[in-house]
């Protein structure tokens, strides 16, 4: 007889300057829609959504189970603008993850992915981080190749992915919360 999966809850925050598409990339990863409309955040809009991770075969002494966890992401959608940054740290606190966004057609938001990283890891130091270049629809895929060696190199000691994404598309949309996802359990 199967067990019903363990249901875990978890706060997630996605990080980033203004206008780079954290409210898209959730849009996107919990009601499967785009907007080209741009809706500016105001505070916090919190989403919910449910994911399935598979074993991260932790018991593999029993090879004929495969047992997939329960994750209810808790996804927090912090405003971006420049004046926010003095209450930030009490939205991010208790994140046991976050999705640091940057815009691949903005340099700025680029360079301030450090920034957005290490004040999250500041606040939430037993969590995960990961970096989604997202727009990765408006560029080149040489241009993209390049972006993405100059940000690994940039961030390398920082210990994060980098993952590309498109709000869009849906491009690497659910492998960017799936990654999170099971990296955050593997820090339970």
């Amino acid at each position: 007889m199967h067990s019903l999966p363990k249901v875990i809850s978890q706060k997630i925050c996605l990080v980033g300057d203004f206008g780079v598409g954290k409210t898209s990339l959730i849009r996107q990863f919990v009601d499967r829609q785009f907007s080209d409309k741009y809706l500016s955040t105001v505070g916090v809009k919190i989403s919910r959504k449910l994911v399935d991770i598979p074993d991260l075969g932790e018991n593999t002494a029993n090879i004929s189970t495969t047992e997939s966890k329960q994750l209810q992401l808790i996804i927090w959608d912090i405003e971006g603008s420049t004046r926010f940054k003095g209450i930030a740290p009490s939205y991010l606190q208790g994140a046991k993850g976050a999705l640091i966004v940057g815009d691949v057609t903005r340099q700025s938001s680029m360079q301030n992915l450090k920034n957005h990283i290490q004040l999250f890891q500041s606040i939430n130091p037993k969590s995960s981080s990961i970096i989604a270049l997202n727009k990765v629809d408006l560029i080149e895929s040489h241009e993209r190749d390049k972006l993405f060696q100059y940000i690994c190199l940039e961030l390398d000691s920082l210990k994060v992915s980098v993952k590309g994404t498109s709000a869009k598309t849906g491009e690497g949309v659910d492998e960017v919360f799936q990654t999170l996802a099971r990296q955050m359990l593997m820090l339970e």
